[in-house]
């Protein structure tokens, strides 16, 4: 009977020196026990409404008489500190608890941004919930117990087996699950192999002229110094790689320029990194939001042994998630999972078994192409929007992804910028996406993300950002 008390009761913490001391009078426990309650509220540790232990149930936690729990509870309620209900048993009551004053926020000029424009976020108020907990339920239900241990570093079989079928399929990646790595994000994925070159002697790593500073920082904590290709109106050129092991790069559809790499440029880099033992790390982003032309394939697999493949599902679903994937050499699998293991960061197993079902039961396909329906009507609008209201500004990069480059006249980007700002809008220049050491001379325009907002909003953002062009 007393163990069954005690699965039944709620765990309480106390503080009762009294009650501890061996030999203590009884009227001492319960002076002991009252002073350490009448703290706990008072202090704020019990907040109003709290459930408190039944008195056999506190009584056998502490070791001491269940009336004496009984009567310290009754000495509370007739101060007022504690309520007793039949039926609702003891609680906190309920009273005016000061709560601290939260710092003044700094006012910002032209007030806080309504509409979020900012490049490379999805639509979030679109997740298939629904879906996605029916995949939870089914995964969870059909998941062996193994799934709440701490696991394979490289992440769920069930995960790795689901994208080496998806990714062969739909991105013609060379893939099988023992060189599939599963990790919280892009950025970690990064970290792993910016260690993993400086491991092996490498002091910089080539990027793209134009790509985002969180990526060139992460490479830059693990030692290697990022140095910029040159870029033109077929992407970046891979002449430059000559002087080069490695290289980060978007070839499916640079960002932000929104350009793929030209073929030719695709089979150079492949053959340099052939010929100079080097590594290709291809980060495709969106590769499954194409419109205008057919999708274009993930560059590894021109190679599978020189090309480290970069997956998440940030774009397609919420990077909310935390669920980013890596293809690797076989030669390089194990050393990346062993970095990984070291670290001891991991996405969360139920996620992984959960994404696995929901791309093997094919709900995957469909919210992808939905999205891409969805987000083709918003690019539409946007090209038609621009085209009615500044038909001299020129839109590019459109034919794929979750953005677009508006081009504006020479010396106008900083001042559109602000102009944005006073419409509430979240915006930014691409300027801002430019390597402090890139060569190409400096190009005003806009990266517009469509990606982000609501349906609701989606309209009230356009007549913002028409209003902010010149």
């Amino acid at each position: 009977m007393e163990e069954s008390w005690a699965t039944l009761g709620v765990d309480l913490h106390l503080e009762t020196p009294a009650a501890a001391a061996p030999g203590t009078p009884r009227s001492g426990v319960r002076k002991g026990l009252t002073d350490a309650l009448r703290e706990a509220v008072r202090g704020g540790r019990l907040a109003p409404g709290t459930r408190l232990p039944s008195s056999r149930s506190l009584a056998t936690d502490l070791g001491i008489a269940r009336n004496t729990v009984a009567d310290a509870y009754a000495d509370l309620v007739a101060e007022g500190w504690l309520t007793a209900r039949q039926g609702s048993g003891t609680r906190v009551a309920e009273r005016d608890v000061p709560r601290p004053v939260a710092p003044a926020r700094p006012r910002r000029t032209g007030g806080a941004p309504a509409y979020d424009l900012l490049a490379g976020a999805p639509d979030v108020a679109s997740f298939p919930r629904a879906e996605w907990l029916k995949a939870a339920r089914r995964a969870l239900a059909a998941a062996p117990d193994d799934v709440m241990a701490y696991g394979d570093p490289r992440g769920r079989v069930e995960l790795r087996t689901a994208l080496a079928a998806y990714l062969s399929r739909a991105r013609g990646v060379h893939a099988d699950p023992d060189r599939i790595i599963v990790v919280p994000g892009f950025a970690h994925a990064l970290t792993l192999l910016g260690q993993l070159l400086s491991d092996r002697g490498l002091r910089r790593i080539a990027v793209e002229s134009y790509g985002l500073d969180l990526h060139w920082e992460r490479l830059a904590r693990t030692g290697l110094r990022t140095a910029p290709l040159p870029f033109d109106d077929q992407g970046t050129r891979t002449d430059g790689l000559t002087s080069h092991r490695a290289v980060l790069m978007t070839p499916a559809h640079q960002f932000p320029m929104g350009v793929p790499l030209h073929p030719d440029r695709r089979a150079a880099a492949v053959d340099w990194a052939r010929r100079s033992d080097g590594l290709i790390l291809e980060d495709d982003y969106d590769g499954e939001f194409r419109y205008d032309r057919q999708p274009v394939g993930a560059l590894q697999g021109l190679d599978p042994d020189r090309v480290i493949y970069l997956g998440t599902a940030s774009k397609s679903l919420a990077p909310g998630l935390r669920l980013a994937w890596m293809v690797l050499p076989t030669a390089l699998a194990l050393e990346v999972a062993e970095l990984k293991f070291a670290v001891g960061v991991a996405s969360s197993a139920l996620d992984q078994v959960t994404l696995a079902e929901f791309m093997t039961s094919g709900a995957y396909d469909r919210h992808v192409r939905a999205a891409r329906l969805r987000y083709r009507r918003r690019r539409d609008q946007l090209v038609a929007a621009l085209a009615d209201r500044a038909p001299e500004i020129r839109v590019t990069g459109i034919a794929a992804g979750l953005h677009a480059v508006v081009r504006l006249p020479p010396g106008t980007e900083q001042t559109v910028v602000q102009a944005a700002h006073w419409q509430h809008l979240a915006l930014q220049g691409l300027s801002t996406f430019r390597h402090p050491e890139a060569t190409p001379p400096p190009v005003d325009a806009l990266v517009v993300g469509y990606g982000t907002p609501p349906d609701h909003a989606w309209t009230a953002a356009l007549e913002a950002l028409c209003r902010a062009l010149p």
